[in-house]
């Protein structure tokens, strides 16, 4: 037999009753939500930064790296809309290694999916009570977004995900941003064509019901460079990609023209240090094309409390155990630079 039933898990529901948000949280998550409507939709000029780590791994870790950003946002709240990355599902290239917090609440145990939804749950919940911070997560499985469906501020769908209906449909779903990156291959028309699909009413099957989505006019560009054909990292943030892509925006006639730039990844070859001359860069580009300014509606980065990654058993406290991250001071410094330049 090629799968052994585990349990059958709680829906989610189930989940978001046994783990309720208050009246308070859940009118600090729709303020935020406004705010951000408004910055994709040109009524603030305000730039986004989805930051953090690249995977959510330790709770502790993580809800100190967000207790630090809250003190940053403070001091540069009138330029910068910050949404803290925590990414709770972590894609695989070759689909072995750790999967993220929702397989493995902890990564030096075995997998257990029960523990995770609730771990997960308990963590986006963390960072709102304790920072006042609604986050970000990676919609890797369609069918779990509905476990965090009333907590998330953004959700992003990565480089190998972007061509599937599935995630496509349900972006359609969703009331907040939708980033769609593109693939890997670098095709800027699979990213539009997913953009167009999620923006776009539809009716499909999702959890066993039959339902009907009202189309996402939130849904938008994440340039996060490709990998060629000889396998080598190749950026796609520069001022001649960004131009394209706005006359790309421009013949499409989607909503909302709007792209998120992510600095790591392939755009950065995977060289984290890189990330801070990359998101300078844009932003000098911006300065020179009204139409790349309007469309740039933020950043993508990857950083945590340590500089750089380990591996799993290492158990150095807020250092990455995926992709490499920018350090706190780096960060901290990076954002305050930022502020500055806009």
């Amino acid at each position: 037999m090629s799968m052994v039933f585990e349990r059958k898990l709680p829906i989610p529901q189930e989940v978001k009753q046994q783990y309720p948000l208050s009246d308070q949280i859940e009118k600090l998550i729709e303020k935020r939500a406004d705010e951000i409507k408004n910055i994709f939709t040109g009524a603030s000029d305000k730039l986004i930064l989805v930051i953090g780590p690249c995977s959510a791994d330790n709770e502790d870790s993580v809800i100190d790296y967000i207790s630090r950003l809250r003190k940053v946002q403070d001091k540069v709240e009138d330029k910068i809309f910050i949404i803290p990355r925590i990414y709770t599902n972590k894609p695989r290239t070759t689909g072995d290694g750790y999967k993220g917090m929702l397989h493995q609440p902890n990564p030096n145990e075995k997998p257990d999916m029960y523990k995770g939804i609730v771990a997960i749950r308990q963590l986006h919940m963390r960072a709102l009570n304790e920072t006042g911070f609604s986050c970000a997560d990676e919609m890797l499985y369609p069918e779990n977004y509905r476990y965090l469906s009333d907590i998330l501020a953004y959700v992003a769908i990565g480089a190998r995900s972007v061509e599937n209906q599935q995630h496509r449909l349900t972006a359609s779903g969703i009331d907040i941003p939708v980033g769609m990156k593109n693939p890997t291959s670098g095709d800027i028309s699979v990213m539009m064509n997913s953009i167009t699909a999620a923006q776009h009413k539809h009716t499909f099957i999702y959890r066993g019901w039959e339902v009907h989505s009202g189309g996402n006019p939130l849904a938008h560009a994440i340039l996060r460079g490709y990998v060629n054909k000889h396998g080598q990292s190749m950026p796609n943030y520069h001022y001649e990609d960004l131009v394209h892509l706005a006359e790309t925006y421009a013949e499409s006639g989607l909503a909302n023209p709007a792209v998120i730039v992510d600095t790591n990844h392939a755009n950065s070859g995977k060289k984290y240090l890189e990330q801070i001359r990359i998101a300078k860069e844009v932003l000098h580009s911006c300065r020179h094309d009204a139409d790349v300014k309007k469309m740039v509606k933020g950043f993508m980065i990857e950083s945590y409390i340590e500089d750089g990654a380990q591996k799993i058993g290492e158990n150095t406290y807020g250092k990455s155990i995926t992709d490499p991250c920018l350090g706190w001071e780096k960060t901290e410094r990076l954002i305050l630079d930022m502020a500055d330049l806009l």
